[in-house]
């Protein structure tokens, strides 16, 4: 079948599995060539003590996929990653995460590594106890645990209670700028108070509580490594955000994240094992599109951050986080509240500024030179395995391989 990009209320309906595994590729190689000095602005990392042992809780897309790829490539690790996703068909594509995860474990491979990835339900106790044997009769203990899992939904394995996560406010409705950014349409955003119940479910789906019993199961099956490390991943953003985000109820969710990991390192203590939450940078993800506001800010942004030099993917980003936060010799560097602080590009005075600049100004009489809609589409695009130039997206393709 001819395999095209279907997008239905800014949401993409199909993924490329050549496409796919191409993008997976350039960020290993753009690793390896950072590894080895070739990108001026990135520490090679040398004489750091990388993890070994790697699981990685939705490493199949995003800063989890990139996470996994760092790690395997500058400690030579072996990974597991859980994930959920829709296998192909015969004349129906997979998910993105399907195609990277195999083309990611097929380099893998061929570097002489272990990487396996459990499909499923990550919530799920049935799901935590195969990756456990699998840990177990495979790899040994685990020195390094992330926590990058991005759902909508949670089962509670207990109860069976569902549990949906909303973005709403968390006090009177909010009003701002927003943008299709595929129609390059403004419009404006209104976005309604969360209830109570709303803003618990959000915590129970987001928060901290699946990465806290992720890390009780693997102690309790002695799986972790004395002095083993764990890291969750979170947002804060700009003030124009704050409404909806840091101050909504996914803010809610983000600070139960963040509050949780002293719970766990305490958990840890007699083993030697640190937990922290990293908060990263603004990066278009297969929500982002639908997200009200957040299009805009983020395509201000690029064209800001691109014109100083300091725009980063998610693969700088975590290549970042190896190389100059979580393996540092002397500590790990942290804010006043313990978090690692990956978003300090984003939120450096002058680049604010600028923001805050465009964002009062944007109209749609000057919205190309303002915002970079072509970045932010085209980034969209590569995430679903659109846009790679050396495929030919006219040619049969089959949805079930990468080859």
């Amino acid at each position: 079948m001819i395999i095209r990009q279907k997008i239905m209320r800014g949401v993409s309906l199909t993924a490329h599995p050549k496409g796919c595994a191409e993008y997976t590729k350039q960020q290993i190689q753009w690793v390896k060539e950072a590894a080895t000095g070739m990108h001026a602005s990135y520490s090679t990392g040398e004489n750091l003590s990388y993890p070994k042992k790697v699981l990685i809780i939705g490493g199949s897309t995003g800063y989890g996929l990139a996470t996994r790829i760092s790690a395997s490539i500058l400690g030579k690790a072996d990974t597991i990653n859980v994930s959920f996703e829709r296998e192909p068909s015969e004349k129906k594509t997979a998910t993105p995460g399907w195609y990277n995860n195999l083309a990611f474990e097929q380099e893998a491979r061929k570097m002489g590594l272990k990487a396996d990835s459990i499909l499923g339900d990550a919530f799920s106790h049935e799901i935590k106890a195969k990756t456990l044997d699998l840990i177990e009769k495979e790899y040994g203990k685990i020195d390094l645990v992330v926590y990058s899992l991005a759902s909508p939904l949670r089962i509670d394995p207990d109860t069976g209670e569902s549990y949906r996560s909303v973005l709403k406010t968390t006090g009177a409705t909010y009003s701002a700028k927003t943008i299709d950014p595929f129609k390059e349409q403004i419009s404006v955003a209104k976005v309604g108070p969360a209830t109570e119940e709303q803003i618990t479910h959000t915590v129970k789906v987001m928060g901290g509580e699946d990465w806290t019993l992720w890390m009780k199961v693997l102690k309790e099956r002695d799986l972790l490594a004395k002095g083993c490390k764990t890291v969750a991943y979170s947002y804060i953003g700009p003030e124009v955000t704050f409404p909806i985000y840091r101050e909504g109820s996914i803010g809610q969710a983000k600070e139960h994240l963040e509050a949780t990991a002293s719970e766990i390192e305490e958990s840890l203590n007699d083993i030697e094992g640190t937990a922290f939450v990293s908060v990263n940078k603004a990066l278009v993800t297969r929500a982002s599109s639908v997200i009200p506001v957040v299009p805009l800010y983020i395509s201000i942004l690029y064209r800001i951050m691109k014109d100083k030099d300091l725009h980063e993917g998610c693969i700088e980003q975590m290549y970042r986080l190896m190389t100059e936060r979580l393996y540092q010799a002397d500590g790990v560097p942290v804010d006043d509240a313990g978090r690692i602080r990956l978003d300090d590009w984003e939120m450096r005075e002058d680049v604010q500024t600028q923001v805050k600049a465009a964002w009062d100004t944007i109209e749609q009489e000057n919205l190309q030179q303002l915002a970079d809609l072509e970045g932010f589409r085209k980034e969209y695009e590569q995430i679903h395995g659109f846009g790679c130039t050396d495929i030919d997206y006219s040619q049969e393709c089959d949805p079930r391989v990468i080859d």
